[in-house]
């Protein structure tokens, strides 16, 4: 039964809607872009899969949304809002995994190591704004300093997989895959099956970061 807290920070209140899992073992914070809530269907498959796998989901929610803001303010303010819902990610003792979608996935890269997370899980990340490449946020995903895996969509504009650097992190690619992971009807694939490969790719990288 899913539960959800307000958290003061001193970006304004956030909110945490917790997926409690199944003898948890660690806790996945997720947090949405800047585009949208934790209404994303990439959020919403994995909050929905993996409390089975022992994992509690923790759909972050930023204090520009919970107050009605269209608009994403700066990253250092995004930064604010995440580490001051982090104590209450940390409350149930368990080892808390930052992740996020989009600027979600940026806030984690750029904040995880210092707050204490034991990996990253980045969603769609924005390798770059739509048709500058020249404007790469590469150092945040190659400075989180932790475990670090990159689901992508082979069609996203904000960096398809070919554009992506070396890097000591892991790295999925979801077909035809657009940045919200949506596919062209066109596509040899359905939505369920993208969604599908998403669940069952973080579920086994999961799986991995407790057997190490």
């Amino acid at each position: 039964m899913t539960k959800s807290e307000n958290v003061s920070t001193d970006a304004g209140d956030a909110r945490i809607t917790w997926h409690p899992g199944r003898k948890p073992w660690a806790v996945l914070a997720l947090g949405h872009g800047a585009g949208g809530g934790i209404e994303a269907r990439d959020l919403q498959a994995l909050a929905g899969a993996l409390p089975a796998h022992g994992v509690s989901v923790a759909l972050v929610e930023q204090p520009w949304r919970v107050a009605g803001k269209k608009v994403a303010p700066a990253p250092k303010t995004l930064d604010t809002g995440w580490r001051g819902i982090w104590p209450a990610l940390a409350a149930p003792g368990l080892p808390v995994i930052a992740g996020g979608r989009s600027a979600g996935a940026r806030v984690a890269c750029r904040t995880g190591k210092e707050l204490g997370a034991t990996a990253v899980l980045a969603l769609s990340f924005p390798l770059h704004p739509p048709g500058k490449p020249e404007k790469s946020r590469a150092d945040e995903l190659l400075g989180t300093g932790l475990p670090t895996l990159v689901v992508q969509g082979g069609n996203d504009a904000f960096g398809k997989p070919a554009e992506f650097p070396e890097g000591r992190y892991g790295f999925v690619e979801v077909p035809y895959g657009d940045h919200g992971f949506a596919v062209a009807k066109r596509a040899p694939v359905t939505p369920e099956q993208t969604l599908g490969l998403i669940v069952e790719e973080v579920t086994a990288w999961l799986a991995s970061l407790r057997e190490s």
